[in-house]
C-alpha cells in the first residue's frame, strides 16, 4: 500500500502538465547539464518535448521496478539497464551505451589543496576532513570511487572520513558547499558551465575503476514508445555526441 501511495503521488506530479506525446525520461544524476542541453535542442528541432527526472541510477532502477512511469532510463551504467532487460522491463533492442563517463577528484577553485599536481595524495593531507562520494549501494560513480581509492591504495587511509551523498550531483554539492573539502564526483559536473569555474581537479587514471559505460533503454511499460524511440535516436545524432563529448563523455569505441 505505502508503494502505491508513493508512486500514484509520483504519477500525479509526471503528468501534472499534460502534453500530448511528451516523454519522461529517467536519468543518472552525471547528466543534468548535458542532458538538459540535449533536451532544450531537441525540442527547439522538433517541438516535441522531454520531461527529465534524474537521480542515483540504482535508486531510479528501484522506482523502474516499482512501475515509475517512465518512458525512457539512462543509466550511469551497463548493470541496470541489462537488468531491466533480463527481466522484461525493457526492450533489449533499444539498448544504447550513449557515453563513457569519467571520474575526477574535484576541489573548490579557493582551496590550498594542490590537487592538479598531487592527485589522489592530496586526500591525506590532515586539511581534508570529508571527502564527499556518491552512495556505492546505489550509484555507479560511487562504486567506481571506492574502486579506484583500493587499486590507488588508499582507501583504507581515508575511509573514516568518506561522506556519501545520495547521488554524484549531491556529492558534487556537498563540496561546493564546504560540507567537504573534496570530492570524487564525475568530470561532467567539473566541465559544466555552472560549475567550471568553481573548481579545480585531478582525472583518476582510467585503468583504476572499472569502465563507466551508460547506457539507455526504452522501458516496456511506456505509453510514448514512439517518441521515447525518437528521442533515442536523438542521442545517437551528431548534434548529441557533440554535446556529450562537450562535456566530457568519450563514445564507446573511444578510449576515455
Amino acid at each position: 500500500m505505502h508503494k502505491l501511495l508513493i508512486w500514484g503521488l509520483l504519477a500525479a506530479l509526471v503528468l501534472e502538465t499534460p502534453v500530448t506525446g511528451q516523454i519522461t525520461v529517467a536519468a543518472a544524476a552525471d547528466l543534468n547539464a548535458a542532458l538538459n542541453q540535449i533536451a532544450a535542442d531537441y525540442q527547439k528541432r522538433t517541438g516535441k518535448q522531454a520531461r527529465l527526472v534524474f537521480g542515483a541510477s540504482g535508486n531510479l532502477f528501484s522506482q523502474i521496478q516499482n512501475g515509475a512511469p517512465f518512458d525512457l532510463f539512462l543509466s550511469a551504467d551497463l548493470d541496470y539497464p541489462k537488468k531491466l532487460v533480463d527481466a522484461g522491463l525493457a526492450d533489449g533492442s533499444s539498448l544504447y551505451t550513449y557515453g563513457i563517463g569519467r571520474l575526477i577528484l574535484w576541489v573548490p577553485a579557493s582551496s590550498p589543496l594542490d590537487v592538479q599536481h598531487r592527485g589522489v595524495q592530496v586526500l591525506l593531507d590532515p586539511r581534508v576532513k570529508k571527502i564527499a562520494i556518491a552512495n556505492p549501494q546505489h550509484a555507479p560513480y560511487g562504486r567506481a570511487a571506492v574502486a579506484a581509492l583500493r587499486n590507488l591504495g588508499i582507501y583504507d587511509k581515508i575511509s573514516d572520513r568518506l561522506v556519501l551523498g545520495e547521488n554524484v550531483s549531491q556529492a558534487t554539492q556537498f563540496v561546493e558547499s564546504g560540507n567537504a573539502q573534496a570530492g570524487i564526483v564525475a568530470y561532467s559536473h567539473a566541465v559544466a558551465p555552472a560549475m567550471k569555474d568553481k573548481g579545480k581537479y585531478w582525472e583518476f587514471p582510467a585503468d583504476s575503476y572499472p569502465r563507466l559505460e551508460q547506457a539507455a533503454v526504452m522501458l516496456s511499460h511506456s505509453q510514448h514508445k514512439k517518441e521515447a524511440a525518437e528521442f533515442l535516436d536523438y542521442l545517437k545524432a551528431p548534434e548529441a555526441i557533440s554535446l556529450l563529448r562537450q562535456f566530457g563523455f568519450s563514445m564507446p569505441q573511444e578510449k576515455p
